[in-house]
């Protein structure tokens, strides 16, 4: 190849793009190609602040619910604890016979009475701490908060009800500390064949 055949290829190189030249010349069009690239970045920053604000409120909100959750809950391995003693005052209160208390005087029905006092300031501190009681009886059933321990037949009863409290349970707030353990009523026997017969022949 001789000099002469490469000279038109490198001018023809050398020659900016025509829209190159016509942005050059034309401030008009370079001035819109600018604000296009502007507003592209504005955009840009425009999501990424909306972006960053969601984040901050998502931060806020999971803060104030741990907040919430702790101050609702924060007593819950505590009160765990305490129901322990509560059930030993509730089962000694119960050991006493009623005629017992009825007559006693002196240092034994102060005993008495300060056993029950104790008592009744312990579950007025637990409710004071948003620590219910759950003593279900007569209500039906609920495996979220009662544990059911056996079935009783029962026919005055509805199917699935408690009739019986072994032991009472707790619960703060939506949350169960300890299920209450029952008997629950279940439903009427069906008769015998032998019955049934009896009936018919009858």
């Amino acid at each position: 190849m001789t000099d002469e055949t490469k000279r038109p290829q490198e001018t023809e190189a050398e020659v900016p793009p025509a829209e190159a030249v016509a942005t050059d010349n034309d401030p008009l069009a370079a001035a819109s190609a600018e604000k296009a690239a502007l507003v592209a970045a504005v955009d840009e920053l425009r999501d990424k602040y909306l972006r960053a604000v969601a984040e901050a409120e998502n931060v806020r909100k999971r803060a104030e619910r741990e907040i919430a959750e702790s101050r609702a809950y924060g007593i819950a391995y505590f009160a765990r604890d305490v129901l322990g003693i509560a059930d030993n005052l509730t089962r000694a209160l119960e050991a006493i016979d009623p005629q017992a208390r009825a007559t006693a005087e002196g240092a034994l029905k102060a005993l008495f009475d300060g056993i029950d006092l104790t008592q009744r300031e312990l579950q007025k501190a637990l409710e004071k701490h948003g620590i219910r009681r759950l003593d279900p009886t007569g209500e039906k059933f609920d495996p979220n908060y009662h544990q059911a321990m056996y079935e009783v037949p029962d026919p005055n009863v509805a199917a699935g009800t408690v009739v019986q409290v072994m032991q009472t349970g707790y619960a703060i707030g939506d949350r169960v500390l300890r299920p209450a353990l029952v008997a629950v009523a279940k439903g009427e026997a069906k008769p015998s064949v032998a019955q049934d017969e009896t009936s018919n022949s009858a």
